[in-house]
């Protein structure tokens, strides 16, 4: 069996709360321009941010612009994540209320 590593939540004017596996909020993407993303940690500090690719998912940089890694839609799972070198590092699956649950790669 999988172990959830953590969930998000869609929060208030089109905000997404993240959580870690034990429910503690460590994070929240705000919209930004054009489809994508603003990343912020638990404490409000701005850590990064997302915005759309070809392939229907999201590719992620950190605060400094660098390119961290990306999401793309799976065919299994919901979306699969990989680091900034095209590695696997997990995948998420939509919950039974639309939440989306975390899994890293083993």
């Amino acid at each position: 069996m999988r172990k959830k590593e953590g969930y998000s939540r869609v929060g208030a004017f089109g905000t997404v709360n993240h959580y870690d596996a034990k429910g503690k909020k460590i994070g929240e993407s705000r919209p930004s321009l054009f489809g994508g993303t603003t990343n912020y940690d638990a404490k409000g500090h701005k850590v990064g941010y997302s915005t759309p690719n070809l392939t229907g998912g999201l590719t992620h940089h950190d605060s400094h612009g660098h390119r961290t890694g990306r999401s793309d839609p799976g065919v299994i799972s919901d979306f699969n994540h990989y680091d900034a070198k095209g590695h696997k590092t997990g995948h998420s699956d939509r919950g039974l209320f639309g939440d989306m649950n975390h899994y890293k790669k083993k």
